[in-house]
This record gives C-alpha cells, sequence and structure tokens, in this order.
C-alpha cells in the first residue's frame, strides 16, 4: 500500500453474531485492517457512517427491515464495499452498485484476504490517492502456516519456486507460502518486478550484476532462462 501505518478503517454489517465474529476475527489478522465498528442492520450502519468515517465495509445482503443492496441505494458517498452473503444469485446485480467483492458464507481467510487485495490496489490508484493517510511503501498480503504477514514490495529480493510453495526472499527473512508463480507475478507491480526464469521472480532495484546467464541478487546466484533474457536485459537499460 501507499500509505505508512494505514488502517483501513472497518465496519462490518451482519444481523448475524457468529458471522460478525468470523468477520472481526479475520481483519484482525490483517495489520493493514483496523475495526471501526459492528451494526446488526442497516438502519443502523446508515446512522454509523454519518458520524463515523469509514474505508471499508463488509455489508451482509439478507437483513431484516432493508436489505444491503437498498442499503446502498440510499448512499451517496458509500466507502468500499465487499458484500457477504450466503445466496449466490445476488452476485451478478451486485456489481451494478461498485462493490469491489462478493464472499459467499462460510468465508475462507484466503478468499477473504483475497477480496481485502483489491480494495488495496483501489486505494494504491491515483482515484482514491486523496482518500489515503500519509504515504508509505507498498505491500502485499502473505499467508505462512496460519500467519497472515503484511509484506513491504521494496524489501522482496526474489520469489523463488519450492514444490507448491514459494520461497519470498526479503531484506528481513524469507517468507515460504502456498503460493503459485502467476498468481505471485500478477500482485507485484510490473514496472519493478520480473520473471526471468520458470522458477524466479526478481525485483529489479536489487540487481546486482548480470554475468552471462547469471544474476546476482543480494548473496542469490539466479540463473536466467533463454526465453527471459531479452526482456531482462531491455529492462535493465531502461530501468
Amino acid at each position: 500500500m501507499n500509505y505508512k501505518e494505514m488502517k483501513l478503517r472497518c465496519l462490518i454489517v451482519d444481523d448475524e453474531e457468529l458471522a460478525q465474529n468470523v468477520i472481526e476475527k479475520y481483519i484482525s489478522t490483517i495489520p493493514t485492517l483496523k475495526l471501526a465498528g459492528k451494526c446488526d442492520n442497516a438502519i443502523e450502519a446508515i446512522s454509523f457512517l454519518h458520524h463515523n468515517q469509514v474505508d471499508l465495509m463488509f455489508l451482509d445482503l439478507n437483513m431484516p427491515e432493508l436489505s444491503g443492496l437498498d442499503m446502498l441505494k440510499t448512499l451517496q458517498n458509500p466507502p468500499k464495499v465487499i458484500l457477504t452473503t450466503a445466496y449466490s444469485e445476488y452476485a451478478l446485480e451486485s456489481y451494478e452498485y461498485g462493490v469491489v467483492d462478493y464472499l459467499l458464507k462460510p468465508i475462507k481467510l484466503e478468499r477473504f484476504i483475497k477480496a481485502v487485495n483489491k480494495v488495496v490496489e483501489l486505494f494504491q490508484s491515483k482515484n482514491y490517492s486523496e482518500d489515503i493517510s500519509p504515504e508509505t511503501e507498498e505491500s502485499i498480503f502473505i499467508k505462512e502456516d496460519q500467519t497472515t504477514y503484511n509484506i513491504n514490495i521494496n524489501s522482496i529480493l526474489y520469489v523463488e519456486a519450492y514444490g507448491n510453495y514459494l520461497k519470498i526472499h526479503t531484506t528481513e527473512k524469507t517468507y515460504v507460502p502456498r503460493e503459485t508463480m502467476q498468481h505471485m507475478i500478477a500482485q507485484l507491480p510490473e514496472k519493478h518486478f520480473l520473471r526471468i526464469h520458470k522458477s524466479y521472480i526478481i525485483n529489479l532495484k536489487k540487481i546486482q550484476k548480470l554475468q552471462g546467464n547469471m544474476l546476482f541478487i543480494n548473496d542469490g546466484k539466479l540463473p536466467v532462462g533463454n526465453t527471459y533474457k531479452n526482456e531482462l536485459l531491455k529492462c535493465m537499460q531502461s530501468y
């Protein structure tokens, strides 16, 4: 994210206490999120939004008196919204209201993190720069075992394929999440990161030298695949 020590203020709107507790627990595992409040219904949530600043709302669709979609119709400047529901039939309609994502209950942590990452990307874009607090470095969320880490992108040296896992080598430590190379390269900014081999993604800013088909980064000596070398040379010349 482009904020230093910034936390997205989150509001949970759900008439089920169990659902509230699950989302609250997930929020607590992600350092960039901060729980601002919990509401049992849409009427209470509308009042809360009038008196409090909220960046992200986890909104249940099926609630008494006023549904989640009907609530969205009443808001002139809603926060970013991730819908939560046990029913999938409203998914298509919900995107007409500008929601960021649609989570089906029971919500898994991996899916929750993916939805939150979409919101982070929106706040990173220039269109939302005025909504953000002081500037920081970009970051991504990585889940290793039962812990979710917020990793500063600039600290990443390179990413290495490791069976069904990845080794993410940073200036501080090495993380080993269960993740694919394709998903990782999609999360990283392409102007700074490049795939140089089927098993390696590198941070262009961390390159020390290229010698033949070997690239040196920190203590790493990485092979450059023949099909990737021309692109690497172009990037090194223009970077």
